[in-house]
This record gives C-alpha cells, structure tokens and sequence, in this order.
C-alpha cells in the first residue's frame, strides 16, 4: 500500500478526469487531518489539566508555562529539521503513522507521572513524535490536490487546530473530572492514578488507531502538482541523521571539519554561541530577580538550576540549533539555501508567523484556567462549553479564509497574505474587549468576533510557504517554520503569561493581554510581506537555478 505511485505507473490520487483530488485524495485530507487534531489534543490536554497538575506537584504558572511551551518547544522544534528532511526524501505515509504512533504512547506515558521529570519526559516524547505531523502532512497533500488548492490545504490544517484544541478541553476535563468524582483522593483508582493521570491516558487510545489507517495511504507522487516531478531520494535516512547530527553542539563543528568550512564559518559559529550564552545568562539573572520563589531546582554541582534557567537554557540552546540549520545548509545544500535562507518574503512570512504565535500559544495555554479562576466554573464545563464554542469558531474561520484567500490569490498577487494582513490588524481590538470584561456572557459574545477575526491568519500562511519554495524543499521550509515559530512563540508566550501571572497576583486575562505589544510589529512586517511576496514569488525557481539546482 506504501509504494510510491510514480513506481507502479498508476496515481490513486488523480481523478477520472487526470485531475487531482481524487476521493483517495479527500480520503488522505480527512486523516491526515484527523491526525493533526490528535497532535493538538495531545500537547493541548495540558492547558485544562493545569490547575489540577499545579497543586498535586506544587509549582507555579511560571513552571506550567515551561512545561507547556518550553520542553515541548525544544525537541518539538528541533527534531523537525531532521524529520522535515526525512520527509522531502521517504515515504511520507509510513512517516506519519509511525510518528503518530510514537508520541501517543509518550502522551499515555504523563499517566504515570507523580512528579515533574516524568511528566517533562512525557512532553519531551510528545514534541519528537509531533514534529513530523506537519512537513509531511502538508508535503503529502500538496502532492495530492491541485496547486490552486493550497489555501484550502492550509485551511484543511487552521480546521484541525481548532478540533484539536476543543476536543482536548472535553476530553480532558470530561475525563479528569469523572475519574475524580468515582475515585475521591485516588482511592480505590486503577494503579492509584489521579483524574488528571487517567485524563492523559485516554487521549493517546484514538491515535494508535489513526496511526494504522495513516500507515496504509498510498503515497503520492511527488511534485505531481507543480509539474516539477522530484527525483527519488537514494538515502533519506542517512540525510536525515546528518542534518541531525550537524545542528547539534560539537555535531555542527565535525561537519565543519567534514566539508572543510572556511574561518568565515567557524567565526560566525563561535561568535554566534558566545552571543547566545551571553544572552542566556543575562536573562535568567533578570527573570530570577523578579521572583521571590522558584519552585523548581534542578542541582547542578554546589547550586542549582531554577525554572526560569531553564527556559533561557532552552531557548537559547534551539537560537543556536537555528544558526547551525542555515550554516550547515548553504554548505550541503546551497539551492535550498538560496530559495529559503536568500528569499526576504519567505523570512518575513515564517517571522510573522512566529511573532503571532507568542500570543496565540499564551492565549491557548492559560484561557482554559482563566475561565475556571475568572467565573469559577469546573473543568467539566470548561471543558464542555469552551471546548466546543472554540472548535466550531475555529472550523468556521479557517473554512471562510481558506477559499477566500485562494480568490484572493487568483485576483492579485500575494492576495492570500492580504487576508492574514486583515486578520491580525483587526484582532487584538476583540482581545481587548474579551479578556477585560467582567461577565462570562460578554467574554463569550467579545471571543466569538475575537476567534473569527485571528483564525484566518493562518491558511495563508501555510499556502505562501508552499508556494515560495520548490516541491522537494517543503519538508524543509515547513520545518524551517516549526523551529522559528516553536522556539519564539510555543517557547515565549505560555513562559511569559505564566510569569507575567506569578508577578502580578495571579491575574491571567492582565497576562494574557499584555503580549499584545505584539500587535503593531505584527501589522508593520505582515504588510511588508505582501510587498515582498509579489516580488520573490516569481523568482523561486530562478533563485534555485542560481544556486545550481538541477531544474
């Protein structure tokens, strides 16, 4: 079921007609999907859990925003480089279902969690197994629909966020709070587990079954779409150990000596590092003068590593896996160099992208405990009412944005990222209203404009990524995205709300608003990206052939 149709002569993604999207098409749309929901119930289950986790290991917001954004961010982003190349070269199919498969049985390992290391282990499984979902899922389906479809491809995956992120909150409160309920204090409790516990364990069942059907798609052929058919890979996993193996510390410097890199390069290494270790440090000293306690210390020698050391050490160590990604690349791969690292409307896009999702993760990270603390409601109908109200907001933005912005697209260039243009000037004003009022009626009333207006940034995105890259670069450039936008926005915006929370008393909507000093940045870089896209869109295969890609 896994051969490439390339070698079989036959393509079950073409129609009758010779056109793609065929019901196998629609099939893999569907589970793929599904699968990217998964990923997003799997690392957002955490968010309605929190207030549970917190009193039962005794930390603070500032450690839950750690738990939540930063280890997960950091193996999350940097095994997608890795993976992301797997995916330009392997069976794409095989790929997901084995992934899949992977980081839901890390996600039932947080069931048996009674303290913060095993459930950071859990996390830590949870970002290596989820960052093949998006360079091969979006890989796949571009080789499976026609290229006027790629804002609806990129709607396909903004939809599945969304299910995600709904179906987390019912599911795990709905679980927590029945567990709790039949077994007060754990007693009597299958293995003693706590709601919580039990919660995790049932969000990984559904993906060990998604994870077969994955497995047997068929796999598409390659650059089918673009009509630039890619040349089979002759040894992706040897590629992608390499890629690995040269982002890492000392990794990087072997290859340096491997392909004889010139003292620009090592300068550049070296300085870079001891900017990065500079900065590291400096932060740290800051956010620990902030805080009176730091309820997590990791030992190391005669003193100790606090919560907020870690989050820098974190962020700095996937800063640097991010300059030896583009080193490494303009030396083994200098048309890939040219086309991402050479291409300013593809680094504005994936900056924006960034930028936008330290709100958009801080957001998500902390609203579910907001409601609970704000309104006094239960889980269970945080879980059952915002759960559900948020899905359905999210399907239908992404559902009008996706369309929308290929009509857009087909009237002038660069119309998709006029729709995300619109989307994210217009937004924070609904935040505003939404994260201040005092009744739970007007904060449902101010998220529903809130939630249509930001959907809809994000299918744009998806498809101008695409677009600005040749077929076998996707995996690459989308993972090139996850990096960037997974250390900026999953590793600093559930870090900052939680401190920002632990500072001011507790208050999370203050938290919460108070990343939107964001909001004109934002503006200012995604309307330059629609200048800039008009431009470098056109030029992609030129760059490429520049560089001496074989086109």
């Amino acid at each position: 079921m896994n051969t490439p149709a390339a070698e079989t002569g036959k393509n079950p993604y073409l129609k009758a007609s010779g056109e793609l999207g065929s019901r196998t098409a629609i099939y893999a749309m569907i589970l793929i999907v599904l699968m990217q929901a998964m990923s997003m119930v799997d690392r957002q289950i955490l968010a309605i859990l929190l207030p549970r986790i917190k009193a039962d290991l005794q930390v603070g917001d500032t450690e839950m925003g750690l738990l939540y954004g930063t280890v997960f961010a950091l193996f999350y982003a940097i095994f997608s480089l890795p993976l992301g190349r797997l995916a330009d070269g392997w069976v794409r199919t095989k790929q997901l279902g084995l992934s899949l498969a992977a980081w839901s049985f890390a996600t039932a390992l947080a069931g048996f969690a009674n303290g913060f290391g095993l459930l950071a282990a859990s996390r830590l499984g949870v970002g290596i197994g989820e960052a093949s979902a998006q360079p091969a899922g979006l890989s796949l389906l571009s080789d499976a629909f026609p290229k006027r479809w790629r804002g609806r491809i990129g709607a396909a995956f903004a939809v599945a966020v969304s299910i995600g992120l709904g179906a987390a909150l019912v599911i795990g409160g709905s679980i927590a709070d029945w567990w709790d309920a039949a077994y007060p204090g754990r007693v009597g409790a299958p293995l003693a587990l706590a709601g919580w516990q039990a919660a995790f364990i049932g969000a990984a069942l559904p993906g060990l079954v998604l994870a077969v059907l994955i497995w047997r798609l068929p796999e598409p052929i390659r650059g089918v779409a673009d009509g630039v058919i890619a040349k089979p890979d002759p040894a992706p996993f040897k590629a992608s150990g390499h890629v690995l193996a040269s982002i890492l510390p000392i990794g990087v410097w072997i290859s340096f000596l491997r392909t004889r890199a010139g003292p620009k390069n090592w300068a550049i290494n070296i300085g870079g590092l001891a900017l990065i270790v500079i900065g590291v440090m400096l932060l740290t000293a800051w956010t620990d003068s902030l805080r009176d306690v730091n309820p997590i210390a990791i030992p190391i020698g005669g003193g100790g590593l606090t919560g907020n050391a870690v989050q820098w050490v974190v962020s700095g160590f996937g800063a640097y896996v991010l300059l030896n990604w583009f080193q490494t690349l303009r030396i083994s791969d200098r048309p890939a160099f040219a086309t991402i690292g050479g291409n300013p409307a593809l680094l504005v896009v994936v900056l924006v992208a960034s930028l936008q999702t330290v709100i958009n993760y801080g957001i998500m990270g902390f609203t579910p405990a907001y409601l609970i603390n704000e309104f006094d409601l239960t889980a269970t109908q945080v879980g059952l009412v915002f759960g559900p109200f948020i899905t359905i907001l999210g399907i239908a933005g992404p559902l009008i944005a996706g369309p929308v912005s290929d009509w857009a697209e087909s009237r002038t260039k660069a119309g998709r990222l006029m729709v995300t243009f619109l989307s994210l000037t217009i937004s924070p004003v609904f935040a505003i209203y939404t994260y201040t009022t005092e009744s739970l009626f007007g904060f449902y009333a101010g998220f529903t404009v809130y939630s249509l207006t930001l959907t809809m940034w994000l299918p744009s995105i998806y498809a101008s990524l695409l677009e600005l890259v040749l077929p076998r670069m996707r995996g690459m450039v989308i993972s090139f995205y996850i990096l960037s936008m997974t250390i900026i926005g999953l590793g600093l915006g559930p870090y900052s709300v939680g401190l920002i929370s632990d500072l001011n008393g507790g208050d999370l909507g203050q938290a919460i608003l108070s990343l939107y000093w964001l909001a004109a940045p934002i503006a200012l870089l995604s309307g330059y990206a629609v200048l800039r896209y008009r431009k470098d869109e056109p030029r992609v295969l030129d760059r490429a052939r520049a560089a001496g890609e074989p086109v």
